[in-house]
């Protein structure tokens, strides 16, 4: 593992860690596995870009994510998913409004 790369346990630290660092922009992902219809898995990558990657990732709990207690809802097909706006309207609410929040898509 890189030692640019540092793992955050806790929501209360990832947010304690953008005070400290003081990024240009958080950036996030929703990643989705679906392993079965009967085992899904929605959960919340964070990331603070700066000399080190500080990421965060928040796990599913019920119809919430463990920590941060972001909704998962169900889209048309039934599917769980996590709607951008929540997650960016959540963040700005925590993190500061000026912060810019960027959503990183892998393909």
């Amino acid at each position: 593992m890189s030692d640019r790369l540092v793992r955050v346990s806790k929501w209360e630290k990832f947010k304690r860690l953008v005070a400290e660092v003081k990024p240009d922009s958080i950036v996030y992902n929703i990643e989705q596995t679906g392993i079965s219809k009967t085992r899904e898995f929605t959960s919340l990558r964070l990331i603070i870009p700066s000399k080190k990657y500080y990421v965060y990732v928040d796990f599913p709990k019920g119809d919430t994510l463990r920590e941060t207690g972001i909704s998962i809802h169900k889209d048309a097909t039934g599917t769980r998913c996590i709607e951008d706006d929540e997650i960016r309207t959540f963040l700005k609410k925590e993190l500061g409004e000026k912060l810019p929040v960027y959503s990183y898509w892998i393909t």
